[in-house]
This record gives structure tokens, sequence and C-alpha cells, in this order.
């Protein structure tokens, strides 16, 4: 890293139990969480002393959200097998478990951007997860349930969730379809999952193939737009990096440079308009865990740029 660049080590939220084995073979990086930590540590984006550990959330943070039925069904791993199928895995304890220290690491994360403008969870995101169903690999909406937690303390009153992940948040959208405190922006790839769509307050679904011109500007034109229509109290930022080429899901072909700008847009915008951000990483999907991981860190880099006043490269027409 350049010399010249003055390091601002804002916190980031790890758990332990965001990392397990998943079952042979299976799709999900499971792994990714605790690669995304050490390279941040290696490369100087972070220390020891501003790594937080959530604490598991409770079954009354998640009732602020989710249906009480199906919390008990998943607390004891009673989902049936439709439901699972649904899930895409075993409601296993390691399941349940990881589930619940990500969306206490989301409201965590929550309460440091508060206090710090931006704050970073090495895991969340799980976008698809309804308030009465698990889906797509999302067995709680973290960010959903971080929200009504912040609004029940009066720690906000208004919230923008900004989601650039490749598929859209569809249970998201559906959890705030009639809750004009929370504004839902979503940039996906329309012909990804899932097949039925939710209407957020503002979607935009790009074709496939899309590339970094036509993504960064829909995402320059629209963006600010969101912020002017919401004014929010807080900012969560679902920075899913499976828009990327390379990604086994993703099909709009951002390129690294393209990824970085749009994270950089992102927080730029809500930098300069003093809105607090907490950051969770969202999908991404490769082989090779090492390369996905180094990914994932490009919203920590992209505000380590903001904070220094540089800009990222540009390297596409």
């Amino acid at each position: 890293m350049s010399n010249d660049l003055k390091q601002v080590i804002f916190p980031v939220v790890f758990h332990k139990d965001y990392t397990i084995d998943p079952p042979g073979g299976h799709r999900f990086p499971m792994g990714k969480n605790e690669l995304i930590m050490k390279i941040l540590l290696n490369n100087g984006l972070l220390d020891e002393t501003r790594i937080f550990t959530p604490n598991a959330a409770s079954r009354k943070e998640l009732c602020l959200a989710h249906d009480s039925d199906y919390i008990d069904n998943v607390l004891k791993k009673q989902l049936d097998k439709s439901a699972e199928r649904k899930l895409g895995f075993q409601c296993s304890d390691e399941i349940v478990r990881r589930a619940l220290a990500a969306v206490g690491g989301t409201i965590l994360t929550g309460r440091l951007a508060i206090e710090n403008r931006i704050a970073f969870n090495l895991a969340g995101g799980s976008h698809h997860g309804h308030p009465g169903h698990a889906a797509g690999f999302c067995l709680f909406n973290d960010v959903a349930v971080a929200v009504k937690v912040l609004q029940k303390e009066s720690i906000i009153r208004k919230a923008l969730i900004i989601d650039l992940d490749v598929h859209q948040g569809d249970g998201t959208a559906c959890f705030f379809s009639h809750d004009p405190s929370v504004f839902t922006f979503s940039i996906h790839c329309e012909q990804n999952y899932p097949d039925k769509k939710q209407f957020s307050n503002m979607d935009f679904g790009l074709p496939e193939g899309t590339g970094d011109n036509k993504y960064i500007s829909c995402l320059k034109t629209n963006l600010p737009v969101a912020i002017q229509k919401s004014n929010p109290d807080i900012v969560f930022f679902n920075a899913g990096v499976d828009p990327h080429l390379d990604d086994k899901l993703g099909k709009l072909q951002l390129s690294n440079s393209g990824l970085i700008i749009r994270d950089y847009i992102t927080l730029e915008l809500c930098w300069k308009s003093k809105i607090p951000v907490a950051c969770v990483i969202g999908g991404g999907y490769a082989d090779n865990l090492h390369e996905l991981a180094y990914k994932h860190t490009s919203v920590l880099r992209a505000t380590q740029l903001l904070v220094n006043g540089k800009q990222p490269k540009k390297d596409f027409p």
C-alpha cells in the first residue's frame, strides 16, 4: 500500500461463528469471512483493537422483524424439508448459530456506524430472508432486524438500505413495503435470482452483461435521488461482490475497477451528506476463496481512498 496513504481504521465486526465448514461441495463460501479479516490485517486496513465481537441476536430482537412462529421453528431446528430446500441448507445447529451471530453483528455494526460514521460487518446481507420464511441461503434478514432494533431504541428514525448485491433483495423489500420510515434501493441483474421480484422503493434491474459504464451511470444518476427522498439517519449498504465478472452467480460483468468505483461513489455520497454507513458484505461466489475474500475488501479500500481525498483508478473505457 502507498506510503502516502494515511490509515484511518474504522471498526470491523467479526464473530468466530461466521466461519463454519459447509456441507461437502456446497457453493456457499462460508470460509471467506475469516479470510477477509486476515487480508485486512495483513494490508494494514485493520488492527486488532478495532475488531468488535457481537452478541448473538436474541429472540426478542428477531421478533421485532420476523414472525414469532417462524423464529421458534428455526431455533428448534424444526424447518420442514420444503423450507430447507428454499433456504438451501439443512437447518443445523451451526447454521443457526451463524445466522444469529450475523444478525447480532449487523445490529452492532449499526451502532458503531452511528458513533464512527462508517463500520463494517464481515458477514450479513441476508436479503432473501422474508418475515416468515427463509430463502436463498438467508435464514434471518440481518439488516431488517438491525433497522427495527435501532428504531425501537430510538437511535434512528429513518433508514436507507442500499442493496448492490447482484440479486434483488426481495426479502428486504417485502419487510419494508408498507413502512415509510425505511427506503429500499436496489441495483441488481434482472435475469438473476429470485425469479419473482418484489418492489423496492427504487429498483433497477439491469440486463446480463451490463458492464462497468452502464452500471456506474445508473448508480451515479439514481442514488443521489434515493438519498434526497429518504433523508435517512443511517444507511445500511449491502456491498455484495457478486456483480463481478468472475463471480459464479453474477451476470453483470463488473471489473475490479468497476467494483471499487461502485463502493467509492456510494460511500462518498453518504460521507458528504454526513450519513452514517453500516456495511455488510453480501454475496460473492468463487472456488478460490482468497481471491473472493480480497474482492470483499473493496469497500474498505474505497473507504481509505475516500478519507484521504483520493480517487479510485478507472481502467475501463
